[in-house]
């Protein structure tokens, strides 16, 4: 059982890098491996150029020519520790939350999905869907959430993405009452819970 249990969370760890790398390629096509390895260590992966370049070939995903400045990754603004601790089990409704973004392919477009998670009974409690991947996607969820229910005094927990570790998502948090969590660097199943429901609903 144990060695089923270690294969599985394998798995779950491989999944979860090709859905990210399938994200960045999505919203920025002209990347190759090299910017999409570095695209991916600002979002808290630990992995080299060459298992990138590998996965990519699996995925049989090209970027599309083009020059460009070489890019290089800035530093997060804002990352909380990880207050959440993979303890993805709550007492009680509103107490702990954990959010995440997926792509969504749709005939022949791709969207976003923002969603937010309850973690007393892993409901999908606010949820947005986006053309673009962005700050403004994250906020709204958000507020749909906050629409939906007094937030006060609870934790959301989230990944180390751009987008969560801005000085205006934090203000929001702060705002609203909100301690903030995030993963830890290249420990994405520190977000198992959302990202194993995303693997489900594609599924």
């Amino acid at each position: 059982r144990k060695n089923q249990k270690i294969r599985m969370e394998r798995q779950l760890k491989e999944q979860i890098l090709k859905e990210h790398i399938m994200a960045i390629h999505l919203s920025r096509p002209f990347y190759g491996y090299p910017r999409v390895t570095v695209a991916l260590k600002k979002e808290g992966f630990r992995i080299n150029h060459k298992r990138v370049y590998r996965l990519m070939k699996e995925m049989n995903v090209q970027s599309i020519i083009r020059k460009k400045r070489r890019y290089f990754g800035r530093q997060a603004s804002v990352v909380h520790p990880n207050r959440l601790n993979r303890k993805f089990k709550a007492n009680q409704y509103n107490q702990l939350y954990v959010t995440d973004i997926t792509y969504i392919a749709c005939q022949n477009h791709f969207y976003y999905l923002s969603a937010i998670q309850d973690l007393y009974n892993n409901e999908i409690v606010a949820w947005k869907l986006s053309k673009r991947n962005d700050l403004e996607l994250v906020m709204e969820t958000l507020e749909n959430l906050t629409s939906l229910r007094d937030v006060k005094g609870s934790l959301l927990h989230s990944d180390q993405g751009f987008q969560y570790t801005t000085k205006a998502y934090q203000k929001r948090l702060e705002n609203l009452g909100m301690k903030g969590s995030h993963s830890r660097r290249g420990n994405c199943l520190d977000n198992a819970c959302i990202e194993s429901f995303f693997s489900h609903l594609k599924t």
